[in-house]
């Protein structure tokens, strides 16, 4: 038996037994199917199940979980409360982490920061730190009561990104991407940044588990764009192989691809034959995306000399407009350091400099290009944090711990309600007094405004109708949509 024999009789186990369910019933399938059941998964976008309001959308995850009170959740009377204890009526009981449960006290920290109200909307913000971010008030559809079951990291960062605290499931960016489709064919669907802080002194792990496609097929997965060097792992040719050598190499692999295919009937292969094909297609676009210093003088008075340095936030997020214009139609920035157990007052003003101007900035470069009222952008973390202090504190410094039980995120554009406030706590940040907005209903609002029913946006998995808000009866909030 030759190789190519070899090739063409080759299964896996699972692919063996998979197939030996239903043999004359798959080979019937396919011999009236033909030529279009090799290429089902090129079809994987399902489209919009009613018109969308956005159309692209362009996520800023703040990994560690930033301190709401310390930001948007303002809470003047608890400076009467300073190094006193937590009321027990407040906590009520409820879960702490390790890192603080075997405290013997729980002193309050009122926030060091001055607060304003800012746009007509009078949203009380930080404004010693968010200048810039203050201008767009009006713009921003502000949510103060989000809540979340996880109270450590990667269980929060997993649930936030796939409606499961458990890995293994599709990310936002991978549902976008399977129920929209591409807008160009030589870019990736879903692109992932990863922003380097300016402050690094806690630093949560970030994993490709976080883009995964789960069990949506390989072509939904995130495609990690890199800081430094080549923006994709070996997308250019090696020293010597010209552009027509390239090409029919991936010919031929991808004409090997199609007869294992055929035998087999592994979708995986077929993702493979487009990831080869789109890799050679980005060998042309994505240099022309990555050069920045194609840009105007003024678009870097906008988002600052911070985004000519690669890595940067500002750079991430003038990368992420520039992904947008040209049809990507989910943009995944993380940024680190939001982990706040200690050195608040030394970190904080840090971790705001850089999101600051540049997302003041990424929704004015929106505006002025048409393109605000159809992209979606998101800000926040997992969780938020709590009003008591975690270790030493004092009026000018403080740490404070995880806190699942409400914290503050906001969205811009893309069919949200700009200078809506949703959302209440009590005195002290630490419980939801009005309008609780869990995570699921969160979703269910972002899938509503890409034009999905949450509960009827699936995808048929080990006899599953699969979702993102899982089993949850989650539904989309109508005041936090235009």
């Amino acid at each position: 038996m030759n190789i190519l024999e070899e090739w063409n009789t080759y299964q896996t186990r699972r692919q063996m037994f998979a197939r030996g369910k239903n043999v004359l019933g798959g080979a019937a399938l396919a011999s009236l199917l033909g030529e279009s059941f090799a290429n089902a998964s090129n079809d994987a976008a399902m489209g919009p199940q009613f018109a969308p309001k956005a159309k692209r959308v362009i996520y800023l995850h703040m990994v560690g979980g930033p301190a709401q009170m310390d930001l948007f959740d303002y809470k003047p009377g608890m400076q009467a409360f300073y190094d006193k204890d937590l009321p027990p009526s407040i906590r009520n009981g409820q879960r702490l982490t390790t890192m603080t449960s075997g405290q013997a006290r729980f002193p309050i920290a009122p926030s060091k920061f001055n607060f304003a109200q800012r746009g007509k909307c009078g949203m009380w913000m930080n404004s010693d730190l968010l200048p810039f971010l203050a201008r767009n008030a009006d713009d921003i559809c502000w949510m103060r009561s989000l809540h979340t079951e996880a109270i450590n990291h990667e269980p929060a960062i997993c649930a936030m990104q796939t409606g499961n605290q458990i890995t293994g499931r599709p990310c936002l960016g991978s549902w976008a991407s399977y129920g929209l489709g591409s807008m160009n064919e030589n870019l990736p669907t879903f692109v992932v940044l990863i922003a380097t802080p300016t402050n690094r002194e806690q630093e949560q792990a970030i994993s490709s588990r976080l883009w995964s496609n789960g069990y949506l097929p390989g072509e939904h997965a995130g495609v990690s764009f890199r800081s430094k060097g080549d923006p994709i792992l070996f997308i250019n040719n090696p020293p010597g192989v010209p552009d027509s050598v390239r090409k029919r190499t991936i010919e031929g692999l991808n004409a090997l691809n199609e007869i294992n295919y055929k035998q087999v009937g592994d979708p995986e292969t077929h993702t493979r034959i487009q990831q080869y094909e789109m890799a050679f297609r980005m060998q042309a676009s994505v240099p022309e995306l990555t050069d920045i210093n194609s840009e105007p003088e003024h678009i870097f008075k906008l988002y600052g000399e911070e985004a000519r340095k690669p890595g940067t936030f500002a750079n991430s997020v003038l990368m992420a407009r520039r992904l947008a214009e040209r049809g990507v139609r989910f943009t995944q920035i993380y940024l680190n350091n939001w982990d706040h157990h200690s050195n608040v007052g030394g970190r904080m003003p840090s971790q705001c400099k850089d999101v600051d101007q540049p997302c003041h900035a990424l929704i004015e470069d929106l505006k002025q290009r048409g393109m605000f009222d159809d992209t979606l952008i998101i800000w926040g973390g997992e969780f938020g944090r709590t009003i008591y202090s975690q270790g030493g504190l004092t009026k000018e410094n403080y740490g404070r711990d995880h806190h699942p039980r409400c914290f503050t995120m906001w969205m811009a554009g893309g069919g949200s309600k700009g200078g809506a406030i949703y959302g209440e706590t009590d005195d002290f940040s630490y419980n939801i007094v009005k309008d609780p907005l869990h995570i699921s209903d969160f979703h269910a609002t972002v899938l509503q405004l890409l034009g999905f029913h949450a509960d009827r946006f699936s995808y048929k998995f080990q006899g599953l109708d699969a979702k993102l808000i899982g089993i949850n009866p989650a539904k989309p909030v109508k005041a936090l949509i235009a």
